[in-house]
């Protein structure tokens, strides 16, 4: 089976989430979707206006009256279980998206030593530590007690970019000193010196008692959704200790078969590699890497040399433990990670993740069915849209019916590479051709098996079919800047 993910949403999205999955469940199935990621399922600090990584409340799904209305941003907790119910009927997986990093929105203040950090350089300190009040405890009053009575306050959190002081706001990265010390985390990134900081009030996860209630509250959250799998979110910031501790956890205690799929977020294969080693290989992750070699190659168009689409890939480095992937929330245009693969060149980049043999791929919504949204910029208002890409329901359609086998690779050419898959006993295999400059061929030899055979293009990009000589060879051609999947007739 050649799973395939469908990420199921993007920042913008618009109305109910969980409704709209449970209406589109079919359609996903019979494009051979095999697991589907969803956004956090958790209450926010702006209520319906919140994306799910503003996290307020790990127990409210949607249940409670908090932070403006009982729903979230994509529906209620009956709905969400419902689409997942669905999702497990047709076949298909869920994939949870958690955020252990940190909380927002805390319902009393606090007075307590912080003190100020450069935000350049984490481990550097500015002027002395000082007494301020901040958010830190969290009550949750509209639950009051259900499922867990567990009162978040200043020990659970390392630090904070928000406090009071003399009764005025201060913005900037501060400090909390506590009894597990005046220090970060170590067991982090070391971007900026130390990365145990990204944003809200920081959870300090070096406090035995958050560590055992986030395994309460996982044990929880499996058993109250049934999700299959969980997708961590920003990694780079999250000490690996607790995560070795948590995920054994969950692996040991409470479903040794929960697919783990982590966000550590580096161009470098190496250093996601290094990561992966230190998790003891618990985990996958998304391949960064390659999304930023999508990316220059849809902006170089024919300069790139795509016998390199491959070079410096986490797919390369560790292909069983990475999850490729074109574009998603964080990279689409407007947002943080902003770096969006040109129209143009997305056929080219799902045919590779899609038909190659070692990808598990991820397909981003608004590749799938469109989208469209507006956002502000350096005060500007734009709007953007993002169209859909047309061939992609038949680069689904070729994984399903005919990318299986060996893998025979012609990465020869600058502008022109191509793959065999070889099929094996039940599918019958294909050639894979791309150009990122004018249109392109190759000669290729499959052997006298297949000797004075028809092939057509799958994708219909191509109309002519093209015949083997008697010794299985033929010149296999792709139009300029596009895709072709060549199949026997």
């Amino acid at each position: 089976m050649n799973g395939v993910i469908i990420q199921f949403f993007h920042w913008y999205h618009e109305g109910n989430l969980w409704n709209e999955f449970t209406e589109k469940c079919e359609y996903l199935r019979n494009l051979g979707f095999t697991a589907v990621w969803f956004p956090p399922a958790t209450k926010c600090v702006l209520g319906q206006e919140g994306r799910g990584y503003d996290i307020y409340d790990l127990y409210d799904l949607g249940e409670f009256d908090q932070k403006g209305g009982i729903p979230t941003r994509y529906g209620t907790k009956d709905e969400y279980l419902s689409a997942i119910k669905k999702a497990h009927e047709a076949g298909i997986s869920v994939y949870a998206d958690i955020v252990l990093n940190h909380r927002i929105g805390g319902d009393e203040g606090e007075t307590v030593t912080v003190q100020q950090i450069n935000e350049e350089n984490r481990n550097e300190t500015i002027g002395e530590p000082f007494s301020a009040k901040v958010f830190t405890k969290f009550l949750f009053p509209g639950r009051n007690g259900k499922y867990s009575d567990f009162i978040w306050d200043y020990t659970c959190f390392s630090g904070i970019d928000i406090i009071q002081k003399d009764h005025e706001e201060i913005k900037g990265i501060f400090k909390i000193h506590n009894e597990y010390g005046t220090e970060w985390n170590r067991a982090v990134s070391h971007q900026f010196g130390n990365y145990d900081y990204l944003m809200g009030a920081d959870v300090e996860y070096r406090n035995p008692y958050v560590v055992e209630e986030m395994k309460n509250w996982i044990k929880w959250y499996l058993e109250t959704t049934h999700v299959d799998g969980l997708r961590l979110d920003a990694l780079k910031h999250i000490s690996v200790d607790f995560l070795q501790e948590w995920i054994t956890y969950i692996k040991t205690e409470l479903n040794p078969d929960c697919y783990i799929l982590g966000e550590f977020w580096k161009s470098e294969s190496g250093k996601i590699s290094d990561f992966s080693d230190k998790i003891n290989d618990m985990i996958s992750c998304f391949d960064a890497p390659l999304h930023y070699n999508f990316f220059e190659a849809s902006k170089e168009r024919e300069n790139y040399d795509l016998s390199q689409i491959l070079k410096g890939s986490f797919l390369e480095k560790k292909p069983v433990f990475s999850v490729s992937f074109i574009e998603n929330h964080d990279t689409q245009k407007l947002q943080a990670l902003e770096s969006a693969v040109q129209d143009w060149f997305k056929p080219l980049a799902y045919a590779v993740i899609l038909l190659s043999e070692e990808a598990y791929p991820c397909i981003f919504y608004p590749d799938l069915f469109g989208a469209e949204y507006t956002d502000s910029k350096d005060g500007e208002e734009i709007k953007i849209i993002m169209p859909k890409v047309e061939v992609l329901p038949k680069l689904l359609e070729a994984r399903q019916q005919f990318a299986y086998g060996e893998q025979v690779s012609y990465f020869d050419h600058p502008n022109c590479i191509a793959w065999v898959r070889k099929g094996n006993t039940e599918y019958p295999g294909c050639i894979v051709i791309l150009s990122n400059s004018e249109d392109g061929y190759k000669d290729i030899e499959l052997g006298k098996e297949n000797a004075n055979s028809v092939y057509r293009d799958f994708t219909g990009q191509r109309k002519d079919p093209v015949e083997t000589d008697e010794n299985g060879k033929a010149r296999f051609v792709v139009n300029s800047q596009s895709v072709s999947v060549w199949v026997k007739v």
